[in-house]
């Protein structure tokens, strides 16, 4: 990390605005559909208009710690359930001399602190924190959610330096704090963080990721680094809590084996990645070997990255990984892992069999094989620092794409961001300086989420910038394809007692996280899972996003739910949300 901000602080002046060479002539299969010619990408600003207008904090005059520069993430989540996506977004706070050597001279009034913006419809958004009763005490870093007690309410987890926040959706637009009640009591820095339903009872189980033992008293560095690397402090374990489906949780980070290993966690991910029924947690390091924590079924976990091939980059280096988001970039039925990172990022493509849930743990599984030079995305990336990114189909025409934003790591360098047009078979093409004006605009990025927000089938995004005020990109592709979004809604209820996976009475919960979908439209078979968090210190819309080129109509979708429920609708239109509810069972 200390010789890439120094190589990053001696090449400033050359980041100029990316040179793309044209790309590729694009296959058959990347032609959207509608308007009958190819489709192209391109992002607006909408931030203005938006009625979003939040700055973030990094709590002192300038750049000069650790905690500083990791900056803040964000999160679209229905919290009032009207069909609108609304905006999280993770504010630091004000620091003291006892806390950074660089701090404010003079206060802002009122201080920094989070904000939640609730969508109105047209594209337009209120900011409604201070009635909502989200005002998280704590420097903040990152966020997640999910409906942990079943009750059809999404709940907010806040992580940040010193503590992390639980608060219950009340359901009527406000939030309680209820951290301590739920027994949920986490040190040091947390940061990115994911809920599961690792044990399949029906209720999200909780994992909280942390990052160093930050000491503010540390202050020997090389001038060049600004400030002491992550190497420079000790690493941190993860703790993982049982949902007892009673509204409280139990600290079961020892028994499962995931304390064991200690790290520097920047993003988290859970995901079925070896397709046999039940999610695993993959954890990006800074500066030393990703985590996979295979699930053995059994309440433990196994750490198998390095065999696995998902603990090091293409040159078997361990860069400052950041936020993972696990995809099916093939269509194949397996999850592949996209990584960014300080360095040329990374695509894991998954050598796994598709047969789902047939498998025991890790049999015939081979683990992945690292694509990232051979995709055409590293040349591109290697000159930027990547932190937040989103993978999603952004015109529709049936592949998927990857949106990247970038900033200086231990500097305030300000940097363009990146688009690339999936193009089939695992190839890109860099799009990002076609993509609209807004992909050029220098800014020093962290965390980002993405939602449909404005409803018309098209993956908008946010991202928060470092120190400075977020930005809301707006999708305004043309000649786009089908689409379909897809809500899933477990059939477990508030007060229902959890049952173990494999008994015929099993529920899933609520969000429906952990469940896979395939959709088979047009001759294209596409998966994807629903999962609580993606990419850096963030999540993105709940609703599943499929994009689907020329078909104009769904011939099947299957969800294979949690509780091992399999689910199949046929004949489903396209250009819709489409909402799936578990069925229901009967209870005891």
């Amino acid at each position: 990390m200390m010789i890439r901000s120094l190589l990053l602080f001696l090449s400033a002046a050359s980041l100029t605005a990316a040179q793309s060479a044209a790309p590729p002539q694009q296959p058959a299969a990347a032609v959207a559909s509608q308007g009958g010619g190819q489709s192209t990408i391109r992002f607006e600003d909408a931030t203005q208009q938006s009625g979003i207008h939040f700055v973030h904090s990094f709590g002192s005059a300038k750049l000069s710690s650790l905690l500083e520069g990791t900056g803040a993430g964000c999160l679209w989540f229905d919290y009032n359930n009207s069909g609108r996506e609304s905006l999280f977004v993770v504010n630091g706070r004000t620091l003291g001399p006892d806390m950074t050597s660089a701090p404010l001279g003079v206060k802002p009034d009122p201080p920094p602190h989070a904000h939640l913006y609730r969508n109105d419809g047209n594209g337009r958004f209120t900011d409604v924190t201070a009635q909502s009763g989200l005002d998280p005490d704590l420097y903040g870093v990152a966020v997640t959610a999910a409906d942990y007690d079943n009750d059809g309410h999404e709940d907010l987890l806040v992580t940040g330096y010193g503590k992390v926040i639980l608060y219950h959706n009340n359901g009527n637009g406000t939030f309680t704090d209820v951290t301590k009640q739920a027994g949920i009591n986490v040190k040091g820095w947390a940061i990115s963080s994911t809920w599961l339903d690792y044990d399949r009872d029906g209720c999200v189980d909780l994992f909280v990721g942390r990052y160093v033992k930050f000491d503010p008293k540390y202050r020997t560095y090389y001038a060049a680094d600004n400030y002491p690397g992550p190497l420079d402090y000790a690493g941190e374990s993860n703790m993982l809590f049982h949902n007892n489906c009673n509204g409280t949780f139990t600290d079961v980070s020892k028994q499962s084996g995931i304390s064991a290993y200690i790290g520097r966690t920047m993003g988290v991910t859970a995901a079925d990645l070896d397709n046999d029924g039940w999610d695993d947690i993959y954890v990006t390091n800074d500066d030393i070997a990703n985590f996979l924590f295979h699930n053995m079924h059994n309440g433990t976990f196994q750490e198998i990255a390095n065999d696995t091939g998902a603990a090091y980059g293409q040159d078997g280096e361990a860069t400052s990984s950041m936020g993972p988001v696990a995809a099916d970039f093939w269509n194949r039925g397996v999850l592949d892992l996209w990584v960014t990172d300080g360095s040329y990022n990374r695509f894991l493509k998954n050598l796994g069999a598709p047969q789902l849930g047939s498998s025991p743990p890790k049999a015939n599984w081979q683990g992945f094989e690292d694509v990232t030079a051979a995709s055409g995305i590293s040349q591109v990336e290697g000159q930027y620092v990547s932190w937040g990114s989103g993978v999603s189909d952004f015109d529709n025409d049936g592949q998927l794409d990857i949106l990247v934003f970038h900033g200086g790591l231990t500097h305030m360098i300000p940097m363009e961001h990146t688009l690339f047009r999936g193009l089939g078979n695992g190839k890109f093409a860099d799009v990002s300086r076609q993509a609209g004006s807004v992909l050029s605009v220098r800014t020093v990025a962290r965390g980002a989420c993405f939602a449909d927000y404005d409803n018309d089938g098209k993956m908008d995004a946010y991202v928060v910038n470092l120190g400075s005020e977020g930005t809301l990109l707006h999708n305004v592709s043309a000649n786009t394809g089908h689409w379909a979004e897809i809500k899933l809604v477990g059939a477990m209820r508030k007060g229902d007692v959890g049952v173990a996976a494999g008994d015929p009475l099993a529920r899933s919960n609520r969000d429906g996280v952990g469940a896979r979908i395939e959709v088979y439209a047009g001759g294209v078979r596409q998966t994807a899972e629903r999962v609580a968090s993606s990419g850096y210190l963030s999540r993105n819309d709940g609703r599943v996003h499929f994009g689907l080129g020329k078909a104009d109509l769904i011939s099947t979708i299957t969800v294979r739910w949690p509780s091992g429920l399999v689910q199949t609708l046929t004949n489903q239109p396209v250009d819709r949300v489409l909402t799936i509810q578990e069925p229901g069972r009967q209870a005891r």
